[in-house]
């Protein structure tokens, strides 16, 4: 019986983790893609208009990432342990690297010179989609974890996981194209529906070379495209993905402003849960399993308590908080 209840504590900390993981690529992801695209636009109304348009959130939308690293610390601290070693570089190189951006934030509008914080706005948010990329590349590609911890500080990088990272790049850019949309008009919101475009068909096709690629170096995640019902539940994502990908199509081409921020998302619920089920149950490919790495059942009951009630008052005061700062961002455009 507390086998059983274990396992159960240990899967619902498993969803709530991916919950918040979720909740970060989406947040976080659209907000370093206007920093992204923000590389992009040598016009600076324009670019005052694509930093207004996340003044209000962007700070909020990095709370994620600190409830996720929280929550993975007290529920997998195995995890938490190995990851963070493993990973070190990319995850120091994305702490810095929003640091600046969120200084940028703070500076650009009452500086005279806006070419530095320009820089710090847009290569941060470049620099952290790329650390987040390689650090995902790294651990999906699989951790060389042994008896006394992790063989090679370097080896997250790898072609595979520089693959991942600008396949995260051009994610990010999907999300932060279609979020100016919904935020912008005029010639910005004309000149963001084709990043959307652009970034949109990168982005599959990077996508299909990332599935590709996993089935060639993970022999578990291919029996398990192989096995039933695995292989239903995979294909059914796939399946997703492409119709997401055909109706965020449409969209654009109807000149639909909110729908293709919708289907944005969608792409990336799918692929994170079709990644998701391709693993199960290892949070660290080939090494660790959930059941490996989980918290005693007090431990992760008494989490129930703090981390599982924070979730959805953030829910609640991020919801309300988009809510009160919604509608387009107007400023004149014309540059001088």
């Amino acid at each position: 019986m507390i086998n059983e209840l274990h396992v159960f504590l240990a899967n619902i900390w498993f969803f709530i983790i991916w919950l918040i993981f979720f909740l970060y690529i989406v947040v976080d992801g659209f907000d370093l893609g206007v920093g992204i695209l923000f590389l992009l636009n040598r016009n600076e109304k324009q670019r005052t208009i694509m930093m207004a348009s996340l003044g209000s959130i962007w700070d909020a939308n990095e709370t994620w990432l600190v409830l996720l690293i929280g929550a993975l610390f007290g529920a997998f601290p195995l995890v938490y342990a190995i990851v963070l070693h493993a990973l070190y570089i990319p995850v120091m190189l994305m702490i810095f690297a929003l640091i600046f951006r969120g200084v940028a934030f703070e500076f650009r509008n009452h500086a005279h010179n806006k070419a530095l914080w320009n820089m710090a706005f847009g290569g941060g948010s470049l620099l952290a989609a790329i650390a987040q990329g390689l650090a995902f590349g790294g651990l999906v590609s699989g951790l060389n974890v042994n008896g006394t911890g992790l063989d090679g500080g370097w080896a997250w990088l790898t072609p595979f996981s520089l693959l991942v990272a600008v396949g995260v790049v051009v994610g990010y850019g999907l999300l932060g194209a279609t979020y100016l949309i919904v935020k912008t008009e005029g010639e910005l919101q004309r000149i963001s529906v084709r990043h959307a475009y652009v970034t949109a068909i990168l982005g599959i096709s990077i996508g299909m070379a990332v599935i590709t690629w996993t089935l060639q170096f993970n022999p578990y995640v291919a029996a398990r495209w192989d096995d039933y019902p695995s292989r239903l539940s995979l294909n059914s994502f796939l399946g997703m993905i492409s119709f997401a990908f055909l109706m965020l199509i449409r969209a654009l081409r109807r000149g639909f402003e909110k729908s293709p921020f919708f289907w944005s998302v969608f792409i990336f619920f799918a692929s994170l849960m079709g990644m998701t089920i391709g693993y199960y149950p290892y949070m660290i490919p080939s090494s660790i399993t959930l059941m490996d790495a989980a918290s005693s059942s007090k431990t992760l009951i008494f989490m129930l308590t703090g981390i599982g009630f924070l979730v959805p008052v953030m829910l609640i005061y991020n919801g309300y908080q988009y809510f009160v700062f919604s509608g387009k961002i107007k400023m004149d455009e014309d540059s001088g």
